[in-house]
C-alpha cells in the first residue's frame, strides 16, 4: 500500500450507495475496463475474489470505496478518519482496516459493507496492514504491532521492531504471503526486515538494507524473495529483489521511471508499477524473468502533456491471477480504477496485408504475420472473414495456418468492388490472448451513366419543376436520390425525393424554385457498379411588383396606359419583391423626350427593402406639364446585396404629368 495522500481540489459529483451489498455482485469483465473512483486520495487496494470486489481506501475523506470487477461503485464505507491500510480476512468475510484517526482498527461485513467490530489500538496509529495466521499485523510511523483476536479479548502487541532503526519519510511497509505461514516482512527509509511471527511476538530473523524511494513491499508466494518498489540505483529502475533468508541483493525486474508499487499474484506473476507520463505503467513479469510478459500504458484523460499516472502503491491481484487492479490519477486530481485483464498473458500482434488496389472477380493475395514475446507453433490456426457490400455481416473464409515464422498468406477472389476487408484473427490461448488484425482493398467497380435535366435553365419566382434524373446499366441498386441545395446558407440540402428508377431508369421530383437551386442526382453504387452524382443548377427570379399612387386619373397616350398627374403633385412609388435579409432593389427612371427614352441619373437608385419586402419611394414633382416618364424595379444578382436569385426586372410603368 501506499504511504502518501494526494488531496485534490476538483470536487467529484459522483453519486453512489452505502446499501447491503450483495453476495453476487457483478461478475467477470470482457476486456480492460476504467471507472472513475470518488475519492480525493488512495491509501490502499485489495480485492476480494469470493465476491468479486475491489476495496479502496481514501485517507483523506475517511472512507473505503467498494467497487465491482468492471470498476462500478457498489457501497461505500463512510466516518473512518484517516483510512490508510486494507487486509481481508482468509474467508473474505471480514475485511480490516487501519482507521489512524482514531487509532484503531475496524472490521467491516463484506456482504453487506458495514462495521460489525472496531479494537483500540491505544497510542498507536496503525498504517499498514498484513494478516499472518490469522492475526493482525500494523504498522506504525517507525515500528509495528499484532492484534490477535482470536481469544475472548482482543490482545495487542506494539513494538515489535526489534534491533532495526526503522525511520523514514514514509512510514514503515509491511509485507506477507498467506503461502509463507510465520513470516512477516518490514521496511521502513533504507531499513529492510524478515520477521518469524509464528510466537506471541515476532522474533527478527534477518535484516539488511533497501533504498529509501520504495514505496511497497511483498513477498513471493514461494517465501524465497522479497520485493521492494525501488530496487538498486546503480542498474537502472527496476523492482528490487532480495533473498528472504538473508536479504542478499537478487536480479530484481527492470522497469521505467520512476518505479513506486510492486505486487505479486499467487501464481508468482510479479506486477511492477511505474510513475511514468510518456511510458508504460504498469509491467508484468513471469518470476525471474527479465523481460515483461504484459505491460499497461495508461491514457490522458487530464490536460497536460502526459498520460495519467499510477497512483503509488497502488496494484492489487485478483486471488485468480485473472485481473490485476490499479489506480491512476490525472493532473486535474481524478483517480481511476483500471482494470488490467488478462494480465498473466502475453499479448500477441497481428499485421495483415492487402493490395491497396484490386479487380473484381481476380484473385489477390493476402499475407500478414503473428508475432509474440513466446512465438507461437507453426500451423496455429487463424480465422478469416471477408467484409464487403454482398456480405456486410461478413464471409468466413478458409482458415489460414502459420509459418515457423508467425508469416501466413492465402489467396481470395472478391466477388465485390468497392472496399474490402479481410480480418484475421487469432483465439488465444493458455498464454496468449486474443488478437486481430485487418487490411482493407479498394476493388474496381465498373462506371455507369447518370444524367439529371433543366441544367441552367431560368424559371418564374415559386414555379414547381419536375427534375428527371436518368439512371444506367447497374447490378442490383436501382435506388437514386434526388437533393435539393437552394443558394444561401440559410436553407440548408434536402432529400426530395429517394427511390427505385422505374422501368426506363427513370426518378423524377418536383422542386418549388424560389431561389437559385443545386439539384444533384446519387446513385450510392452497388457491388459492380461505382457510386455516382451529377449535379446540375437551375435558376429563379424573385417575384417583383411595383404600384403607382396619388395619380388623378389613368388613361392611354396611344396604346400605352398612364398615371396622370398634376405637375405639382409628387408620385409615390411602391415596389414589393421577395425579402431576402439586406436585399436592396434597383429603381429604373427614363424621361421621354424627342421620340426616344433617356435615363434619369439618380443617385442612389438602390433601395433597401423592408422585412415585409416593400419599398415605398416618392418621386419630386416635375413643376411642369407635359412630361412623360417611366419607372420599373429589379433585383440585380450581387448588386441588390445576395446572389440567391437570378436577375428581375418589373414591367415599366408610365407617368404623365399635366397642368
Amino acid at each position: 500500500m501506499r504511504r502518501r495522500s494526494i488531496s485534490t481540489a476538483t470536487a467529484l459529483a459522483v453519486l453512489f450507495s452505502s446499501a447491503a451489498l450483495a453476495v453476487s455482485a457483478t461478475g467477470t469483465a470482457a476486456a480492460d475496463s476504467a471507472k472513475v473512483l470518488p475519492v480525493k486520495s488512495v491509501g490502499d487496494v485489495v480485492v476480494d475474489g469470493v465476491h468479486k470486489l475491489v476495496y479502496v481506501s481514501d485517507p483523506t475523506s475517511g472512507k473505503i470505496v467498494v467497487a465491482d470487477y468492471t470498476g462500478a461503485v457498489r457501497a461505500t464505507v463512510a466516518g473512518e478518519p484517516g483510512v490508510t491500510g486494507l487486509a481481508l480476512s482468509a474467508d473474505s468475510s471480514q475485511l480490516y482496516a487501519a482507521v489512524k484517526g482514531d487509532k484503531r482498527i475496524v472490521a467491516i461485513d463484506t456482504q453487506t459493507a458495514t462495521p460489525i467490530f472496531s479494537y483500540s489500538l491505544g497510542t498507536a496509529a496503525p498504517d499498514d496492514l498484513e494478516l499472518v495466521d490469522g492475526r493482525i499485523w500494523f504498522s506504525t510511523a517507525t515500528d509495528f504491532g499484532s492484534l490477535d483476536i482470536s481469544g475472548a479479548e482482543p490482545v495487542v502487541h506494539l513494538a515489535q521492531k526489534g534491533d532495526v532503526d526503522f525511520s523514514g519519510a514514509y512510514g514503515t511497509f509491511l509485507a506477507a504471503d498467506p503461502a509463507v505461514p510465520g513470516v512477516l516482512v518490514a521496511g521502513n527509509g533504507g531499513e529492510l526486515a524478515v520477521y518469524d511471527v509464528t510466537a506471541d511476538g515476532a522474533t527478527l530473523r534477518t535484516k539488511g538494507s533497501m533504498d529509501t524511494s520504495t514505496k511497497q513491499l511483498d513477498l513471493t508466494p514461494d517465501g524465497k524473495q522479497v520485493l521492494t518498489s525501488w530496487g538498486d540505483p546503480e542498474t537502472g529502475y527496476a523492482i528490487g529483489a532480495y533473498s528472504a533468508t538473508d536479504l542478499g541483493k537478487q536480479t530484481g525486474y527492470p522497469v521505467d521511471a520512476y518505479p513506486n508499487a510492486v505486487r505479486v499474484a499467487p501464481d508468482g506473476t510479479v506486477a511492477g508499477g511505474s510513475d511514468s507520463s510518456y511510458d508504460p505503467d504498469v509491467h508484468v513479469f513471469h518470476p525471474g524473468e527479465q523481460s515483461p510478459v504484459r505491460e499497461y500504458d495508461f491514457p490522458n484523460t487530464g490536460t497536460s502533456s502526459g498520460s495519467d499516472l499510477l497512483v503509488p502503491g497502488a496494484l492489487a491481484w485478483a486471488p485468480d491471477s485473472s485481473r490485476l487492479f490499479a489506480v491512476s490519477e490525472n493532473n486535474g486530481g481524478v483517480f481511476t480504477l483500471r482494470v488490467l485483464t488478462d494480465p498473466t498473458k502475453e499479448l500477441p500482434v497481428l499485421k495483415v496485408s492487402a493490395p491497396a488496389k484490386a479487380d473484381r472477380a481476380k484473385k489477390l493475395t493476402v499475407t500478414g504475420k503473428l508475432t509474440s514475446r513466446t512465438p507461437l507453433p507453426a500451423g496455429t490456426s487463424l480465422t478469416v472473414t471477408r467484409t464487403d457490400l454482398d456480405s456486410p455481416n461478413g464471409k468466413a473464409l478458409p482458415v489460414a495456418k502459420t509459418k515457423a515464422d508467425g508469416s501466413f498468406s492465402f489467396t481470395d477472389t472478391p466477388p465485390a468492388g468497392g472496399k474490402v476487408t479481410y480480418k484475421v484473427s487469432f483465439a488465444g490461448d493458455a498464454t496468449h490472448v486474443a488478437a486481430a488484425g485487418s487490411d482493407a482493398v479498394t476493388v474496381s467497380r465498373k462506371s455507369t451513366s447518370l444524367s439529371l435535366n433543366n441544367n441552367g435553365k431560368v424559371y418564374s419566382y415559386g414555379k414547381d419543376v419536375k427534375f428527371t434524373a436518368h439512371l444506367g446499366t447497374t447490378y442490383k441498386n436501382r435506388k437514386v436520390e434526388i437533393w435539393a441545395d437552394p443558394f444561401g446558407a440559410d436553407k440548408p440540402k434536402k432529400l426530395v425525393k429517394s427511390g427505385t428508377v422505374n422501368s426506363s431508369g427513370n426518378i423524377a421530383a418536383w422542386v418549388d424554385m424560389k431561389r437559385d437551386t443545386t439539384v444533384s442526382a446519387v446513385f450510392a453504387g452497388d457491388s459492380r457498379y461505382a457510386p455516382k452524382t451529377v449535379k446540375v443548377t437551375a435558376y429563379a427570379r424573385v417575384s417583383v411588383s411595383t404600384a403607382v399612387s396619388k395619380h388623378y386619373k389613368t388613361a392611354k397616350i396611344g396604346s400605352t396606359k398612364y398615371y396622370w398627374f398634376h405637375k405639382n403633385t409628387d408620385p409615390v412609388l411602391t415596389t414589393t419583391m421577395t425579402y431576402y435579409k439586406g436585399r436592396k432593389h434597383r429603381l429604373d427612371l427614363q424621361v421621354y423626350y424627342a421620340g426616344k427614352w433617356y435615363d434619369a441619373d439618380l443617385d442612389p437608385n438602390y433601395f433597401a427593402l423592408g422585412t415585409s419586402g416593400k419599398s415605398v419611394l416618392q418621386l419630386g414633382a416635375p413643376g411642369e406639364s407635359g412630361i412623360r416618364a417611366r419607372f420599373r424595379s429589379a433585383y440585380i444578382n450581387a448588386s441588390s446585396g445576395d446572389t440567391v436569385n437570378s436577375t428581375t426586372y418589373s414591367g415599366w410603368k408610365y407617368l404623365y404629368f399635366s397642368n
